[in-house]
């Protein structure tokens, strides 16, 4: 249980820092709700995702335990990598688990968050490896919609033009 507090510990420190690091990004928009209704439910879907992934990783560690959780006896890192591929529609959906989160996500946030001006988007990439991918990406696409109501905010607003 030890490894998944040091899990829970090192996810909010890097979404501190994220927070900390793009602080306009994520205060409240100017003339507009302080959570717009996308934004909410990138929220709602990213935490749901956490509560259910942590759920079965508690379940996880309850069941094999062990002393050491980066290899060897009970819920280390390499027996849980084992578990993932212990059938065929388990290597399928792992294996399009993993090209996701290892590969595209962080191809996608480093560049597009680089184009955007974010400060560090690498996080997002630590940020999925301590809480899940689906949360990560609902972050990134929070952050995203809020940078969209800020540029909204800042810019003067011109009669409508058929």
């Amino acid at each position: 249980m030890i490894s998944l507090l040091v899990h829970a510990v090192l996810g909010l420190l890097a979404i501190a820092a994220l927070v900390r690091l793009n602080l306009s990004v994520f205060k409240t928009p100017i003339g507009g709700p302080k959570i717009s209704v996308l934004e909410a439910i990138y929220g709602l879907i990213g935490i749901s995702s956490v509560v259910l992934g942590w759920y079965f990783n508690v379940r996880f560690v309850q069941h094999y335990g062990g002393t050491n959780p980066l290899w060897g006896d009970g819920a280390s890192w390499t027996h849980y990598i084992s578990l993932m591929f212990t059938n065929d529609a388990a290597r399928s959906a792992s294996q399009d688990y993993t090209i996701a989160n290892v590969l595209i996500l962080p191809l996608w946030t480093i560049i597009d968050g680089r184009r955007r001006h974010l400060s560090a988007p690498w996080l997002y990439f630590v940020i999925s490896l301590f809480t899940s991918f689906a949360f990560a990406v609902c972050a990134y696409l929070y952050t995203l919609e809020r940078m969209r109501r800020h540029s909204l905010a800042a810019a003067p607003s011109e009669p409508f033009q058929v």
